[in-house]
């Protein structure tokens, strides 16, 4: 997440909250209260529908669908505008957790709280993205330790990386720890695939 965040109280006001904005490079700002404790986020959609019905003449029909846009096209102060409870994650929730709430949400950043809603940081579409990143030999070091130690102790499986792939490769004993070893190495940051390519151990001599 990106520790240095900019937020706003209730009372700030439009153009206030447009100018942090454009100031700061974002499409959201989380609404705080008291000590910092998230209330509510304020986005560029919250603000669009003052220029949206400006010249107030929208047609009628599409208009009672939406009542709540026409509401904010009138208000002028956070507390009126924001989108209330405020879609969040949690410090300690892992990228996939958030990934998905951004998904299911249709958001794209989110305040990240502590344990009792106080504002720790703002996590974005593209701070998920920095993941993949990550260099292969760090990928490969981890799933060395992650999952070819203690899946297959003594055995001549390996795990080569290249752009994110991983790839396990040599003779394996037991081909049902196969999805096992998938899913634990598409759990490690920045893998984009698993693919294997392994064979039967060798025959021991008669």
């Amino acid at each position: 997440m990106t520790h240095t965040v900019v937020s706003v109280g209730r009372t700030a006001h439009f153009k206030a909250i447009v100018e942090l904005m454009r100031q700061w490079r974002v499409s959201a700002l989380p609404v705080v209260e008291g000590e910092g404790r998230v209330v509510g986020v304020v986005s560029e959609a919250d603000l669009l529908p003052k220029e949206e019905f400006r010249d107030g003449n929208p047609d009628i029909v599409p208009l009672l669908r939406r009542l709540p846009d026409l509401a904010k096209a009138s208000a002028v102060t956070a507390d009126e505008l924001m989108s209330a409870p405020a879609v969040t994650v949690h410090a300690d929730a892992t990228l996939p957790q958030a990934a998905r709430i951004m998904a299911l949400r249709k958001v794209k950043r989110l305040p990240v709280i502590d344990r009792i809603g106080i504002l720790q940081g703002v996590i974005s579409r593209s701070d998920l993205l920095k993941v993949f990143l990550r260099p292969d030999v760090e990928i490969a070091a981890e799933v060395g330790r992650t999952v070819i130690a203690p899946l297959f102790p003594n055995q001549a499986v390996r795990a080569s990386v290249q752009e994110g792939v991983v790839t396990f490769s040599g003779p394996m004993r037991d081909r049902s720890l196969v999805p096992v070893a998938a899913r634990l190495a598409r759990a490690v940051e920045g893998v984009v695939d698993v693919r294997m390519d392994l064979t039967a151990p060798a025959a021991p001599p008669r």
